[in-house]
């Protein structure tokens, strides 16, 4: 990566717990996390986006076009900061085109209540497949690696669903499974019906089991790792795991105030992990 397209993908993150954390790696690893960091911002942003879906999705489709041919030895413009981490860490093509997947179910239709196999996917495809290139940046073994890309990555992408309940909802989408829904008693599939009825914290409660037991693993597989392969995605966990904590004592009866951590807290985080 060039020191300037470094420096902008930098300056992208700044701010985030995510740049927070990663300024804790050697420079390499750094910038090979700036860039990986880049790509998924910008399919995101294109999922994200208000245009039409037919352009949106075309535009995912150029990325994945883009995707397969740096793979083939052919760069892009917006593919030419991914080919050093590419090559310096075997990052795997499948685990880059899995994101742009999971950014395409958010395309083709607003999600509202999947299954909880869907869900599962979902978070697969936008989470835990950006872990699993993490995770071989990080140096982690194999086995280890994918399993806590596996674990941390969803425990991540369910507290984002928890906290971003409003946000989503006013984007038109739902995150929460149908079937935690219906045990809740919740008989639609409408955001803002489902963000009003007094028996969602009942449905969310369930999301926040499975996210904990989510971390819980997370952290027995990064206790038996070397700690310098892990002290990012501890800080990650340990800031995701107070964003938890916090949107489940603030409850979720609106009106539900947004969630925020304080810059000391989270430096605070970095510190109590960067060095042990």
């Amino acid at each position: 990566m060039s020191q300037p397209d470094a420096i902008a993908n930098a300056d992208r993150a700044s701010g985030s717990s995510f740049y927070l954390a990663m300024r804790i790696l050697p420079q390499a690893q750094r910038d090979a996390m700036f860039a990986v960091y880049s790509f998924c911002r910008q399919v995101d942003d294109i999922a994200d986006a208000r245009g039409p879906r037919e352009e949106r999705l075309a535009e995912l489709a150029a990325w994945r076009s883009d995707i397969k041919a740096l793979y083939k030895g052919s760069l892009t413009a917006r593919t030419r900061d991914l080919a050093k981490p590419v090559r310096d860490y075997s990052l795997d093509q499948a685990d880059f085109l899995a994101v742009i997947d999971g950014m395409e179910m958010d395309v083709i239709a607003d999600v509202r209540a999947p299954t909880w196999s869907e869900l599962d996917l979902y978070c697969d495809r936008v989470a835990s497949a950006v872990g699993r290139l993490s995770v071989k940046i990080f140096g982690l073994e194999n086995k280890a690696g994918r399993q806590l890309a596996h674990h941390l990555g969803r425990a991540l992408q369910l507290t984002n669903i928890l906290r971003d309940l409003d946000e989503d909802a006013a984007a038109g989408r739902l995150y929460l499974p149908r079937e935690a829904l219906a045990e809740a008693g919740i008989d639609a599939a409408d955001p803002s019906i489902v963000l009003a009825s007094p028996s969602l914290g009942r449905a969310c409660a369930q999301l926040v089991r499975e996210a904990r037991n989510h971390f819980d693993r997370a952290d027995e597989i990064m206790s038996s790792a070397p700690r310098g392969s892990v002290r990012a995605p501890r800080i990650m966990g340990a800031v995701y795991r107070l964003i938890l904590d916090q949107v489940t004592t603030r409850g979720f009866a609106p009106p539900r105030r947004p969630i925020r951590l304080g810059r000391p807290r989270l430096v605070w985080i970095i510190m109590r992990y960067a060095f042990i």
